[in-house]
């Protein structure tokens, strides 16, 4: 999954590709100074933001330590601007008097919520921030050994996907793993004053305030994660039955001796390459740049700009994931990746790319810059994994003009895997919401054994005999993107949902695992009138409800793995 500078404020949702005239009304006695608290805020908190965006995208390109400090000087200036107690009280007393205008109401309220959070010690925020830094770079400039001899993040992925031998295996995924310990004392310090800012605005902790911060509440995210496991226990058992035994067959060993570097992904988020076609192999003569541009060009959301403004291909230094950000909201968007030509990088360009038709190279300019960007981070993820998963589509890939050896042995492994795939994915997701929740809950306790209590309650694996180090802190997530990972299962329903729609609103009623939007600018077209255009005028439940017809929920997610 792609990291991405968090946004510091949020959008609006609208129908068309302006903003919908509102009905004539007189003002309230607050729109005034909201309009005045606005202003004011564009002059001096935009161009620090955009400093920040630019500090944010040079440092994950190089790595260097100049970068780094800019970074960190970047985020100090634009957080002191927010942290101001004086702008505050006056937004405060703005918000409780109630304004009249929606978008104008619309956008204090996500004004405040960015104010809030900054509401504490201005020292403890640098060292915050501080910390934080540290901790990215330090992920940034690790490598794993093996051996003697530095691996880069793909290089680890060929070995868990390619190698017989358990032993090597082994010794690479250990190595993956390493980064954990070089962070865990600066991670857990991270941790505290996280939590110490969150108690000194009146929540229990950074995890709830962060949920709420974002317009979430934590028990109902909690629910809502409580109905999918009941949904996926059982067909994530027997989809993993049939992994395993194939896993054992090919290492030739028994089932129970299956540990956690026989997965092919470290944290086993992703489906492990156990049937009989290899999806990689169709892609390893392939251009993966040229098929991403045709096919988001085909579907009337070109990207041509984003990539030539992106950085595509690994080097030292730079950040070994992938990501993409809006830096100004004025249409420069970027994406940070590391292509090799396999089925991974494919699905990992559909999804930045995602990200980067869903921001504001597509969001109308006629919005307010406080609301020109995504509704909520479930919404761009969902975008970005609806456009995903064609990666292990055949259909897809011959629509898009490719030749494949053998169709239907590339369908079936394709099908299993995109529908192993939304099992496997959910079970990690809770693994990641549960741990954030209790790190933050009880930072004392044993981190370690509630990392691996939770992989093996929800994803059924095993814990190697006697390990006891922080795996968990391998996770940038956890460092990068706090409290914010069960955004990406809740994408997952978002993009199940929207793609049921599209089936049936504009494809003509197509099954939606036969869907594959190829060449259609319909597709396109109904994505930035339902999706793209609305904004956050509205919180993301009611954007939901606007492109769907529904409240967020998991029926087409169940349908999808079902294979209903």
């Amino acid at each position: 999954m792609g990291l991405r500078r968090p946004a510091i404020v949020g959008i609006l949702l609208i129908m068309a590709t302006s903003v919908s005239p509102q009905p004539a009304r007189a003002d309230g006695p607050n729109d005034a100074l909201a309009r005045q608290f606005i202003d004011q805020h564009e002059r001096t908190v935009r161009p620090l933001d955009l400093a920040a965006s630019l500090a944010w995208w040079d440092a994950n390109v190089t790595g260097k330590e100049s970068a780094f400090q800019r970074k960190e000087e970047s985020q100090n200036l634009l957080d002191a601007a927010l942290a101001d107690g004086v702008k505050f009280q006056r937004l405060k007393r703005i918000k409780e008097g109630g304004v009249t205008d929606p978008i104008l109401a619309r956008e204090i309220d996500v004004l405040y919520l960015t104010y809030l959070e900054k509401q504490v010690d201005p020292a403890l925020l640098r060292r915050i921030t501080a910390k934080a830094n540290a901790v990215e770079k330090a992920f940034n400039a690790y490598r794993a050994k093996v051996g003697g001899r530095e691996m880069t993040d793909s290089e680890v992925r060929k070995v868990l996907k390619t190698s017989k031998d358990s032993a090597e295996r082994r010794a690479v995924w250990e190595a993956s793993k390493g980064v954990g310990p070089v962070v865990e004392a600066d991670l857990k310090a991270l941790v505290l004053l996280r939590n110490e800012a969150a108690k000194a605005l009146g929540f229990p902790n950074y995890h709830a305030m962060q949920l709420s911060l974002n317009e979430q509440s934590q028990a109902e995210v909690i629910k809502l994660f409580d109905e999918l496991d009941e949904l996926t226990r059982g067909p994530f058992a027997v989809a993993k039955k049939d992994i395993d035994e194939r896993l054992a067959a090919y290492f030739s060993i028994p089932v129970d001796e299956l540990r956690p570097w026989h997965y092919h992904d470290p944290f086993f988020q992703e489906t492990p390459a156990v049937f009989k076609t290899d999806l990689d192999a169709a892609y390893a003569k392939l251009d993966i740049l040229k098929l991403s541009r045709d096919f988001y060009a085909g579907i009337g959301l070109p990207i041509d700009d984003v990539l030539a403004r992106s950085d595509l291909y690994e080097k030292s230094g730079k950040s070994p994931h992938a990501f993409c950000t809006d830096i100004d909201r004025e249409g420069d968007v970027r994406v940070l990746a590391n292509i090799v030509p396999n089925e991974y990088w494919m699905g990992t360009m559909l999804h930045e790319l995602g990200h980067s038709v869903y921001s504001s190279k597509n969001i109308p300019q006629t919005l307010p810059y406080v609301l020109r960007t995504e509704a909520h981070i479930l919404t761009t993820e969902g975008v970005a994994m609806m456009f995903e998963k064609f990666s292990k589509d055949a259909d897809w890939l011959q629509a898009m003009g490719i030749t494949l050896a053998d169709p239907k042995a590339f369908d079936e492994a394709g099908s299993l895997m995109r529908r192993n795939r939304l099992l496997i994915f959910s079970r990690w997701c809770q693994v990641m919401l549960r741990f954030e929740k209790g790190l933050y809950e009880d930072p004392s306790q044993d981190l370690n054994k509630l990392w691996w209590d939770l992989v093996a309650k929800y994803q059924m694996i095993k814990a190697p005999a006697g390990r006891d180090l922080p795996d968990y802190a391998s996770k940038i997530h956890i460092v990068s993107a706090p409290a914010y990972y069960h955004n990406y299962q809740m994408g997952e329903l978002f993009a199940a949902q929207v793609h049921h729609t599209i089936c049936r609103e504009v494809l003509g009623g197509v099954a939606p695992s036969k869907a594959n939007y190829v060449g259609n600018k319909a597709v396109g077209a109904f994505m930035k009138a339902r999706v793209f255009n609305p904004g956050r005028t509205l919180p993301w439940n009611a954007l939901t409800r606007q492109a769907t017809g529904e409240d967020l929920n998991p029926r087409a997610f169940a349908a999808d793995f079902r294979g209903e």
